[in-house]
Order: C-alpha cells, then sequence, then structure tokens
C-alpha cells in the first residue's frame, strides 16, 4: 500500500510518499481502508521536530473507512462496517490498523469524509464546552481563530449550549465563516489595536466566562485580560507558539482566573466517554444540527501541501487527505 514516512524530522518536505507492506490486524485489531484522513496541528507539531518522535514513522491521528479485515476477539464489528477514529497513529495511509476498542461506528447519515472532519476536532470542542468549562445559557466565551476547524466547530456548539460567541479572525472571508457558523461578534485581529479591551467593551466591561484558546503566544496575554472574575482560559493549542513561563500570582491579581491546558487523550480515556463524545459530535452532524465545513482535500502525495497551507494560516475549516 501506499503511506506518507517520516525518515527525519523538519519541514513539509520531510513527508514523503512510499510503498509499505499491508499491515493485518492482530487480535482485538480491526484493519480499514482508508477514505480519508484528518490534517491536525498536531501532525505538524510531530512532523517538525516540536514532538520529538522516533523516525521512521507514518504521521496523522485522525480517520475514516471501511473495515476490510478484523482479528480474532473481535466481535462489534464487521468487513464493511464503516468506522472513524482519533488518536490514533499511523492514519496518512491507505489501510490502517487500529484497536476495534478505539474504532467508532459512522452512521449511515454521516459521511466518511465529514466523520474523518470532526472526530478529533469535534470532540476536542465537545470537551472544552462540555467539561473544561461547561458553557451554560447566557454565557460569551471567546473563541479564537473561529474560522478554523476548531473554531467553526466551537462557536456553532456553544450556540447550541445557550451561549454567545466573540470570535477572532484575520481577513474578511473568515469573518464571514464564523458569522454563518453563528458568531455573535467577530474581532478581526488586524483592525484593533487592544483585543481585550474590545472584548470587554462587548460584555460590558465583565468580560467573558471563557477563552477557548488554540494560537497560544500570540494571543495569550490578551485571552487572560478578556476574562471575568473566575474565568476559566482553556489552552487546548499553541499554532503560534510555546506561551511563555508566567507568575501564577498573576491570576490571582486578575480575579481569581483559572488556566488550564487540556488534551483530548484525558476526555476519551476509556470506551465509555470515547463513544459518549464521539456519539454526540456524528449525532450533531447527521442531524444538521452540526456543520462541517472541510476546507481542502488534498491527495495522499500532497500531504506536505497541506501541512505548509495550515501552517500558513492560508485555510479555513477542515483539511483532508484522500488516500
Amino acid at each position: 500500500m501506499r503511506a506518507i514516512v517520516v525518515n527525519r524530522q523538519g519541514g513539509p518536505e520531510v513527508l514523503e510518499l512510499a510503498e509499505v507492506p499491508d499491515p493485518e490486524p492482530g487480535e482485538g485489531e480491526i484493519a480499514v481502508d482508508v477514505a480519508a484522513s484528518g490534517v491536525n496541528f498536531i501532525d505538524v507539531y510531530f512532523r517538525s521536530g516540536a514532538y520529538p518522535m522516533e523516525t521512521p514513522f507514518t504521521p496523522g491521528s485522525e480517520g475514516a473507512g471501511t473495515v476490510s479485515a478484523v482479528g480474532q476477539g473481535v466481535d462489534e464489528l464487521s468487513v464493511g462496517d464503516r468506522v472513524a477514529w482519533a488518536m490514533l497513529p499511523r492514519s496518512y495511509a491507505e489501510r490502517v490498523v487500529i484497536p476495534a476498542a478505539r474504532a467508532v461506528p459512522v452512521p449511515d447519515e454521516v459521511t466518511s469524509e465529514d466523520a474523518a472532519a470532526v472526530m478529533l476536532q469535534g470532540m476536542t470542542a465537545h470537551y472544552l464546552t462540555h467539561a473544561t468549562y461547561r458553557v451554560q445559557p447566557g454565557d460569551t466565551v471567546l473563541v479564537h481563530a473561529a474560522a478554523g476547524g476548531v473554531g467553526l466547530l466551537l462557536t456553532q456548539i456553544v450556540k447550541l449550549c445557550g451561549g454567545r460567541v466573540i470570535g477572532t479572525v484575520s481577513t474578511p472571508d473568515k469573518e464571514k465563516l464564523a458569522r454563518d457558523a453563528g458568531a455573535d461578534h467577530v474581532i478581526r485581529y488586524a483592525d484593533t489595536d487592544d483585543l481585550a479591551q474590545e472584548v470587554r467593551d462587548l460584555t460590558g466591561g465583565v468580560g467573558v466566562a471563557a477563552v477557548y484558546e488554540g494560537v497560544g503566544k500570540d494571543t495569550f496575554e490578551a485571552s487572560l485580560a478578556s476574562l471575568r472574575p473566575r474565568g476559566m482560559l482553556a489552552l487546548f493549542g499553541q499554532s503560534s507558539g510555546a506561551v511563555p513561563p508566567f507568575d501564577l500570582q498573576r491570576l490571582n491579581a486578575a480575579g481569581s482566573l483559572f488556566v488550564t491546558r487540556p488534551t483530548l487523550a484525558h476526555y476519551v480515556g476509556d470506551r465509555e466517554q470515547l463513544l459518549h463524545r464521539a456519539h454526540a459530535v456524528l449525532g450533531w452532524v447527521g442531524s444538521g444540527q452540526l456543520s462541517v465545513h472541510i476546507g481542502g482535500r488534498y491527495p495522499l502525495a500532497d500531504a506536505g501541501a497541506a501541512h505548509t497551507d495550515l501552517q500558513a494560516r492560508r485555510t479555513t475549516g477542515k483539511l483532508l487527505l484522500l488516500p
């Protein structure tokens, strides 16, 4: 089969298409013919060396497809079933082998592309809004990169919870996407000299209940300054770079604030939690309550171009590789 192989960590050019042996499922595993693989910033971190990884390896941690073989001891899934997964390695490939316990059945009303597009980012948006800071009706929250893959889903889910969204974006086109997703107010980074002050003006001087922060270094200070007393800053990503160390005593003076660095793995730690979050997200997609915006589809051989576009912030919504 064909797969992307990284022989040395570095720039997008290290994503090489190669012929590799077809994987076969062992006990408790299934083989899946991949219909679509999701492209995520965590893939960039592993490729670049920001997250050290032993080479060679095949990147990618999310996808959807059709079961082509099952190993011994697998009773819940059969050949021909459609499944999706997240946080499992080697997804930039034509075929993957994954533990059956981590596979999520895809409802008939959800396409494989949409399933691949929402597993990691959709479940991230779900845990952020339902566990890290549970959005209550009437809450106002700040969503950075509101036209990005997580941002568009976060905005819609906050609205489903009865909250209000202030979104940040970089361009007029992205502003339109954020507004179409339900953002109540949108701030363009280039059009403001004081992001936090604009947020406070939009909240009557109070500040927001939570900031869903996936940008990191470039927006962290403004995020802290945008919070109401006892507000929550959920730093779930760092697309602009890592946040420098800071004095925790600042949280006291700013209003007994909370800062957390969550990750999806700790919110889907067992199959019950995984299915709870995945079924909620896929159910919203299937019913039309959650719209999936696929901003780019790339052949497997063009994985490097997908990474380049993602890092350059030229994209909106979700990027997919189509083996």
